[in-house]
């Protein structure tokens, strides 16, 4: 994590493109906030788009925006996201979901800084800073045919890589407090503390979901603890239907 939050002091004050690499759960959206946030563009808008969730036949109008009448149920003209995002941070999560044709319409708008809102007979410039995130191999796919190499180059000009939460076992215990107070001060509960043995859990489990499933472990630990202390049993039945940890590659 050292890595990683140098890597946050270098890239945030320029506008190069950054893909974020990592398992699902580590923390990627949490990074592309905080490199707006550090960032020249942090008084202008973060426009987080979850491409896995666009269906592909409304991708030209989501992120492009359309005109009135483009198409059924098209009443009156929308801004899309992309030119939402000027001035700002245009963050592409789950980008290696996109399918091949709305790929290419994407590497258009980044290439050009130019967009077309669909209907439209003119297009205009935008001006906003690519962030993207994946949990996938982008490289190899592109290899494989299934991402489009020109576009990985764009979207990839700087990259980082969040290890998994299993690779940073010093990080559970102090984060699990975090969560664990969070959760207190969020449902209004009484204090709540973890027993040596539970933080030795905490430590041990592989957590296949990461930062993100250790934070809801806690707020279930919290609400559902009978005292001020988190007993280990507690932690196990939350734990319990986890996968073990993957192989070393």
């Amino acid at each position: 994590m050292t890595r990683v939050r140098r890597f946050l002091e270098l890239a945030a004050p320029v506008d190069a493109s950054v893909l974020i690499q990592g398992e699902t759960g580590t923390g990627k959206t949490l990074l592309a906030r905080h490199l707006h946030a550090a960032s020249r563009r942090a008084e202008g808008p973060f426009v987080a788009v979850n491409c896995a969730a666009v269906p592909e036949t409304l991708f030209e109008s989501e992120l492009f925006g359309h005109t009135r009448g483009a198409f059924t149920g098209a009443h009156a003209d929308r801004t899309g996201l992309v030119a939402a995002a000027t001035g700002g941070t245009l963050f592409l999560d789950e980008i290696g979901d996109l399918p091949p044709a709305q790929q290419a319409k994407l590497l258009s708008a980044v290439e050009d800084r130019h967009v077309r809102p669909v209907g439209g007979s003119a297009g205009f410039d935008v001006d906003f800073r690519l962030l993207s995130a994946t949990c996938r191999a982008l490289a190899g796919e592109g290899a494989g045919g299934r991402f489009r190499r020109d576009l990985y180059h764009r979207v990839a000009v700087l990259r980082v890589t969040l290890p998994p939460l299993r690779d940073r076992p010093d990080d559970i215990a102090p984060l699990a407090r975090r969560f664990l107070d969070a959760a207190v001060r969020r449902h209004g509960l009484g204090e709540r503390v973890l027993k040596p043995v539970a933080r030795q859990r905490l430590e041990a489990h592989p957590w296949p979901g990461n930062v993100r499933q250790l934070a809801h472990v806690m707020e279930a630990a919290a609400i559902l603890s009978p005292g001020t202390r988190v007993a280990p049993d507690l932690l196990d039945g939350l734990l319990q239907d986890d996968p073990p940890a993957p192989s070393p590659a």
